[in-house]
């Protein structure tokens, strides 16, 4: 999957641009605040259907204009796509794809994949379980919209067992075992799935870490459910008396953990900068790689603030790796030019650079 045009009114502080982009890699460089990420923000919102650093859609209207318009031409081997978006304060968001609206939002995730590496994926590390299941839910989402469904089933049937719980009024047990033997049905395919995914993932995460540290540390990722103990419905009875004295569910699936070790070690506690740094590109680039596979296209990758918390030969074996034949196209911001380009040269690839200031993206020559 290619971007080859993007049209951008009124999106965070870009007033107005129209860009062209390389089907290789695509530079975005300017000091801090000038824009970059919101560049990259607004193609992550044509994938996803909304901000990846802002998930109220009226404040990444421009602050004195009533809307914001997003449209991109799109192109996945002889195939054209053309993708519009567009927000006006206090109406519906309309997506439409080659110009049909979309019933749902859901209907469009997947259709142009991409993988996002940002300075946020700290939170992964630093956050924990909340975190890493999302980041489970937006691989698999990608490609397995039945996981998408019953994601949706089993947390509208945890939200009304959560109104029970809170609620100061005795009810039938009947009631409560309706919304647990759907958690359980939901929870059954949603744990099948992840199970799936992370079988298939290890091995591509762990490669890509070596390749990023070469080989000096050994690192895992295991998940683990409570729905592995046994019927998810079963417990959720035998739990109930005490979660209704805590007012919410403490089993299910939206407990599952994705643990990540370092040499046998929480990352979260042993890891340096550069390590955790490491681990989280490795994470994204599995993302990447798993998507190609499944998707059966193209990602296209956002890499926004790479560079940072890593040293010299890091970076470098990374622009190696997404330069190669693997990889399609990709957007990178930075803030130094003359380095970027230097990277960049040695790699022999096809690249073009845009400079970015107050919210103004111009072509550069490298």
């Amino acid at each position: 999957m290619q971007i080859t045009h993007l049209s951008i009114l009124n999106f965070k502080n870009i007033r107005e641009t129209e860009l062209t982009f390389s089907p290789g890699l695509n530079c975005f460089v300017g000091k801090n605040g000038e824009g970059k990420t919101n560049l990259l923000d607004a193609i992550h919102y044509i994938g996803f259907c909304k901000s990846h650093t802002n998930p109220i859609d009226s404040q990444n209207i421009h602050h004195d204009a009533d809307f914001f318009m997003i449209q991109a031409s799109c192109q996945e081997d002889e195939q054209i796509s053309e993708v519009y978006c567009g927000v006006k304060r206090r109406q519906k968001k309309l997506f439409k794809l080659n110009g049909k609206e979309y019933d749902r939002l859901s209907e469009h995730i997947g259709k142009i994949p991409l993988v996002l590496i940002s300075p946020s994926d700290e939170e992964l590390i630093r956050e924990g379980s909340d975190e890493r299941r999302r980041f489970m839910d937006m691989v698999i989402s990608q490609y397995d919209h039945a996981y998408m469904e019953a994601l949706v089933a089993y947390n509208k049937a945890l939200a009304q067992r959560n109104v029970l719980l809170k609620e100061d009024v005795v009810y039938d047990e009947s009631l409560f075992e309706v919304y647990e033997v759907k958690m359980e049905l939901e929870g059954a395919i949603i744990y099948q799935k992840r199970q799936a995914f992370i079988k298939e993932f290890l091995p591509v995460f762990e490669q890509y870490y070596h390749d990023i540290s070469g080989g000096r540390e050994r690192i895992c990722l295991s998940y683990t459910s409570h729905i592995s103990d046994g019927s998810l419905a079963g417990q959720l009875k035998q739990v109930r008396q005490r979660d209704i004295l805590l007012g919410y569910t403490t089993k299910g699936i939206h407990k599952d953990e994705l643990r990540m070790e370092l040499d046998g070690y929480p990352i979260k506690r042993v890891g340096s900068q550069g390590q955790n740094k490491s681990f989280l590109i490795a994470m994204k680039l599995g993302q990447y790689g798993f998507l190609k596979r499944n998707a059966h296209m193209t990602p296209i990758l956002l890499l926004d603030d790479l560079f940072d918390k890593l040293d010299a030969t890091r970076v470098e074996r990374i622009i190696r790796l997404v330069s190669g034949d693997e990889f399609g196209q990709i957007f990178i911001t930075d803030t130094n030019k003359q380095h970027l380009n230097q990277l960049l040269q040695r790699t022999g690839e096809d690249y073009r650079f845009f400079n970015i200031e107050e919210g103004t993206i111009q072509v550069e020559t490298p």
